[in-house]
């Protein structure tokens, strides 16, 4: 559901800004092609996690939010964030011998 190297800062950014443009989306996450943003948010909007409002003009206007569901799982990915902060990954022992 939320794994890929872009979802997580997907969902992050949205947690921040109640309702984004897809370009607004792009110009946050640097590194991140127009494909690849488009094929996790069409991901996340169809696993539940966020909605994507179209607002029915010309030229084209869409938004995406946070769906009730993807505020309810974000104080999960928070305190994920915090753990994994809090402890580094330790040096493979293999290297050590």
């Amino acid at each position: 559901m939320i794994q890929s190297r872009w979802k997580l800062p997907i969902l992050f950014r949205l947690y921040a800004d109640p309702s984004i443009r897809t370009l607004q989306l792009k110009r946050d996450l640097p590194g991140v092609s127009q494909k690849m943003l488009t094929a996790h948010l069409r991901e996340l909007a169809r696993d539940g996690l966020i909605e994507r409002v179209d607002f029915g003009e010309k030229p084209l206007r869409v938004e995406y939010q946070m769906s009730d569901m993807g505020r309810q799982l974000l104080p999960v990915l928070i305190a994920a964030r915090r753990f994994s902060t809090g402890h580094p990954p330790e040096a493979d022992d293999s290297s050590m011998a």
